[in-house]
Order: structure tokens, then C-alpha cells, then sequence
């Protein structure tokens, strides 16, 4: 199933049955939450994606989700959010509260992959880094290189990556192909290079309490 800026849909197999649960998503995290939802047989979880480059206009997240849950609310069960605050400013946390639907916990995917409460103890001490998902190291062109323009103005660099001192890659999968992109990543933008197996985090834990 491809990826792409339109709504990305996927029904699972109890069509019909009670108990169904939808799972409105950011796009960027459509690859994690298939994968969660094979390995543990969460076939009454049915997915629809919202355009990952929303991300790219935090404030317009609250209203795409609004109009997903309107959508689709008397279609199911339970609906719940599968984002974090992702700078919208709690915006979306009241949206949802409004709505009656719950959401991940956490400001944003790189809290919730490294785990909330781990990612708060070190946040005193990493704030000149900059964080990388597997997402966003297989788009790093698409969602991070060409939006900042570094595609035409390489000279801009220093002045957005100046005060960071290293990349954080949080990976959720072990693939080495994937820690040679983030590696080469990191050489462009210029700093020193760190790799953490996260795997899935509190995304896990949230999409489980979803499923039960």
C-alpha cells in the first residue's frame, strides 16, 4: 500500500463485526502501526492515514482530525487518535477532548518511540539535537532537505542546523540499510551521528490499550 498525500485507508477483517476500532493516523506513521497490527492479530483495528505533510502545518491537524472523526463516527465502535500533541500547541488534545475520543500520549513521535518518560529525563540535556524517525529517514528529501529549501540553498544549512550539535536516529527497526541513510543524513547536515534502537515505543502501549 503506497504512501501519499491523500487519506490512506486500510480495513481490517472483521468488517460487520462488533468491537470494530478506528485508528485515525498520522501518515507518517502507517508502516509501525501495520506492522503492530500483524504481529499481534489486531484484525478489528482498521487504519486511515491523514497526509503525513500536515506535519508541515501543525495548526491544520486539529480540523483534519475533526473532519476524520465526523466522517466516520457512526461506523464504529471506538475511534481513537494516533498522534501526539506534534506542535499544534494542545490544540489537538482539546479537539479530541471536545470530540470524546482519546490520543497518544506525549508532544510528539520522538517522544513516544524513545518512550515519554525517558525522553522527558533527557531532555535537559539534548536539546541541540535533532531527531530522525525510520519515516523520516527514508523522506528525508521530501520532508526535510526540499521543504527547507536546502535543495536550492545549501548555504542555508549552518543558519538552521547551526545551534544543533548531532542527529538522533530513533529506530524502529534494526535495518542497516536505513542506519546508512540516517548516517548519510547526518554528514549533510553536519553533525555527529547517534543511533538508538527504539523500536516502538509507548506506541505500542497506546495501541494496544486502543485494541482492548
Amino acid at each position: 500500500m503506497a504512501l501519499n498525500d491523500d487519506i490512506l485507508t486500510e480495513q481490517g477483517l472483521a468488517d460487520g463485526a462488533g468491537g470494530r476500532v478506528l485508528l485515525i493516523a498520522c501518515g507518517a506513521l502507517a508502516h509501525e502501526i501495520l506492522a503492530l497490527k500483524r504481529a499481534n492479530g489486531w484484525d478489528h483495528l482498521d487504519l486511515q492515514c491523514l497526509p503525513a505533510n500536515l506535519h508541515l502545518w501543525p495548526d491544520r491537524i486539529p480540523a483534519a482530525v475533526e473532519a476524520a472523526v465526523a466522517a466516520h463516527r457512526a461506523e464504529y465502535d471506538k475511534l481513537f487518535v494516533v498522534y501526539a500533541d506534534c506542535g499544534t500547541g494542545g490544540l489537538l488534545q482539546q479537539k479530541c477532548k471536545d470530540l470524546g475520543v482519546e490520543m497518544v500520549e506525549g508532544p510528539h513521535c520522538y517522544s513516544f518511540f524513545e518512550g515519554n518518560a525517558a525522553f522527558a529525563a533527557k531532555a535537559e540535556t539534548e536539546f541541540t539535537a535533532f531527531y530522525l524517525t525510520d519515516f523520516l529517514v527514508r523522506q528525508f528529501d521530501a520532508f526535510v532537505w526540499k521543504p527547507m529549501g536546502l535543495d536550492r540553498h545549501p548555504e542555508l544549512r549552518d543558519m538552521y542546523f547551526g545551534n544543533y550539535t548531532k542527529l538522533v536516529y530513533q529506530a524502529q527497526l534494526d535495518d542497516p540499510s536505513l542506519d546508512a541513510k540516517a548516517r548519510d543524513c547526518a554528514r549533510r547536515l553536519g553533525l555527529a551521528y547517534e543511533r538508538r534502537l527504539t523500536g516502538y515505543g509507548d506506541l505500542a502501549t497506546a495501541l494496544a490499550a486502543a485494541a482492548d
